[in-house]
């Protein structure tokens, strides 16, 4: 099936506003900008977003591959599937984009708490809310202790994973299928009940 003109040009500006956003930064780049460079008129993109933060959050979305279906990760191996989730990279075609987008996303929320919030409940939820569904699984099927605090497992099984991607960014970094593991294993070292 065709996509429409306005499904187009609806995939422009988030095109071109996700590449403006990942070499000029979000705060130096202005709707008319975005309009240029997308060929759709700033009138039209007001139709669809009230304000550049709104724009910017469906971009974060786009790059992230929230417009993607989520595979499930029910192997019936816990270990595996714990691994899979963390490795998992949606949108792996807009992978350099984000990467890009990255350290002006943080710039900018740092900046602007409720863009912050707003990103954090878009973007990164989903991914806690994945962990969070395993853990509850694992103390379901009997591979975890039951009481574990949640947000805490949380921050042990993510926080590796963003430490390599903030701080180990322009150094040699291990490789998600190698770091995975070693955070996995050694979580159910702690909290495995056997």
């Amino acid at each position: 099936m065709a996509r429409t003109r306005s499904a187009e040009a609806h995939q422009r500006v988030l095109e071109a506003a996700a590449e403006l956003f990942a070499h000029r930064g979000i705060d130096a780049t202005s709707m008319d900008a975005i309009a240029e460079a997308s060929g759709v008129s700033k009138a039209t993109i007001y139709k669809h977003w009230p304000d550049k933060d709104a724009l910017c959050l469906e971009v974060l979305g786009y790059v992230h591959g929230l417009d993607e279906e989520r595979p499930k990760f029910e192997s019936g191996d816990f270990r595996a599937d714990m691994i899979a989730r963390l490795t998992y990279e949606p949108a792996a075609d807009r992978k350099t984009l984000k990467d890009k987008l990255w350290p002006h996303l943080v710039a900018y929320s740092a900046k602007n708490q409720a863009f912050g919030h707003a990103w954090r409940a878009r973007v990164m939820e989903p991914a806690r809310q994945g962990v969070a569904e395993m853990l509850q699984r694992g103390q379901r099927e009997g591979v975890l202790r039951k009481g574990i605090d949640k947000e805490m497992a949380a921050a042990l099984l993510l926080g590796p994973l963003m430490y390599r991607h903030v701080f180990l960014k322009n150094q040699a970094k291990p490789s998600l299928k190698s770091l995975a593991p070693q955070v996995v294993d050694g979580f159910l070292a702690l909290f495995g009940k056997g």
